[in-house]
């Protein structure tokens, strides 16, 4: 808090002396963009969530890495060798549940047991599920689940960062339009200023009632507070503004010259609007990022289920091991003859209710977010139609303030003139200024309006470019 009260206060005393500043900063739209696309910190965390994503592809990975692993072992009790024994195995698992193994083990002592070999001994093996886990496993699930993750992280970055962008670009042009009241406030003072040393001037002279100058200086004053006011909205866009100016090295960029936008409203950038509401049509929003992130999550959930359902599946493992002793010549075939070992597992869960409740909480995540995707999609339209009309609306009612505000400054110009001839009064001519004023700051608030709405288009554009 003291932090952002300080910041505040230099703000302050900044903006104050912006008229007297010679080393004032101008900053666009484009520049603007560019450093938080470069250095703010939430855009390169988003972009260090998709190598944690890359990470969990390369951990899945491992599951199919091949083991290797040794034993050395001894047991002596009352200078008797039980057993010395030497043993060396790789293990390799392969895509499709089969694993293949080899290893040395070499055995002495006078206590062994009746099925072990003495000396040395060569095995080669495979180990074969003929039922669950053939087809599909936890380690092929794992890494197809990771694969889809990291593109859904990448959808989800996107999202996020155009989220983020499109916060940062209307936080700009809320700057844009205080900065614009500031002025036009600010020019509001100057001419009443010179209004009411004309008016004392005049009352001076004997040609003006004295209730005149009360009135020029209400006005005035009027003027100073709006003018204080917009002033104080200015620091604090200038604020809202700073949140999103980063150095490279994440340290925040403090401002220490004063700082002024060098857009202008203008809403003729909004003219291509059309263009965007058509491209984010049914058919391409199919291929929005938005969409996209449900898409992937309904692949990671696709392939849970079919992981469930092999738990439906008796387990029938398979499995051979040929030996070989050292110095000896290898006959393998026929396999079955000598030299062999092998074995048959099968289990098969009586009941299947863990099962059966796991393949349907599957079957119900799968449909949750099948709905899901429904519903974006719906939200998606109505969004792009609520924006679109937005836009198209705030142009309707930007034509006819422009026009009212002509209409206000010719109604002025004419009471100015009767003035002049001494056909109306300072009341009437503060009346009419009043009205021109509201309606310029109208205008503004409108143009601030559809470039906002202009700019959700324009993202959610940016979400199917990508």
């Amino acid at each position: 808090m003291k932090r952002k009260s300080k910041l505040f206060l230099t703000f302050l005393m900044m903006i104050s002396s912006f008229l007297q500043a010679q080393d004032s900063l101008l900053l666009s739209k484009n520049e603007f963009l560019n450093i938080v696309k470069n250095y703010h910190p939430v855009l390169k965390r988003y972009q260090l969530q998709n190598k944690i994503a890359q990470a969990e592809i390369t951990k899945a990975r491992g599951n199919f890495d091949p083991v290797l692993s040794a034993k050395l072992g001894e047991k002596d009790i009352d200078n008797t060798l039980y057993y010395n024994q030497k043993n060396i195995e790789l293990g390799i698992p392969t895509w499709y549940g089969i694993e293949v193994n080899g290893g040395y083990n070499y055995l002495t002592g006078e206590k062994l047991n009746e099925n072990d070999t003495k000396g040395g001994l060569y095995n080669y093996g495979v180990t074969i599920p003929l039922a669950k886990n053939l087809w599909y496993d936890k380690r092929r699930a794992a890494l197809d689940q990771a694969k889809l993750a990291e593109k859904m992280t990448r959808a989800e970055q996107i999202i996020l960062s155009n989220e983020l962008l499109l916060d940062a670009e209307n936080t700009y042009w809320e700057w844009v339009k205080n900065y614009e009241v500031l002025k036009l406030q600010r020019k509001n003072v100057e001419l009443n200023k010179k209004r009411f040393e004309f008016i004392k001037k005049t009352f001076s002279y004997g040609e003006r009632a004295a209730i005149d100058t009360v009135e020029a200086e209400s006005q005035l004053q009027n003027f100073q507070i709006q003018e204080k006011e917009a002033y104080l909205n200015f620091v604090k866009s200038t604020q809202d503004l700073q949140w999103y100016l980063w150095q490279d090295n994440l340290e925040f960029y403090e401002i220490k010259a004063p700082i002024f936008p060098s857009e202008k409203m203008n809403s003729e950038i909004t003219n291509d609007y059309l263009f965007l509401a058509q491209k984010l049509n049914k058919d391409n929003l199919i291929n929005s990022q938005f969409l996209k992130y449900y898409a992937f999550k309904n692949n990671i959930l696709e392939s849970e289920k079919k992981l469930k359902w092999q738990s439906f599946l008796p387990k029938i493992d398979f499995s051979y091991q040929f030996f070989n002793k050292e110095n000896k010549n290898a006959q393998m075939l026929p396999l079955f003859d000598n030299n062999f070992q092998y074995g048959l597992k099968l289990e098969i869960p009586v009941f299947l209710r863990g099962a059966r409740a796991d393949y349907e909480q599957a079957k119900l995540k799968l449909l949750q977010n099948q709905q899901d995707i429904k519903v974006k999609e719906n939200e998606l339209m109505v969004k792009t139609a609520t924006y679109q009309q937005e836009v198209e609306n705030y142009n309707e009612q930007i034509s006819l303030a422009e026009q009212n505000l002509n209409n206000y400054e010719k109604l002025l110009k004419a009471e100015e003139t009767r003035f002049e001839n001494g056909e109306s009064s300072i009341f009437l001519i503060n009346s009419r200024e009043n009205k021109k004023i509201d309606a310029q700051e109208k205008l503004i608030n409108l143009k601030a309006k559809v470039i906002k709405s202009y700019n959700k288009l324009k993202w959610m554009s940016e979400s199917i470019e990508q």
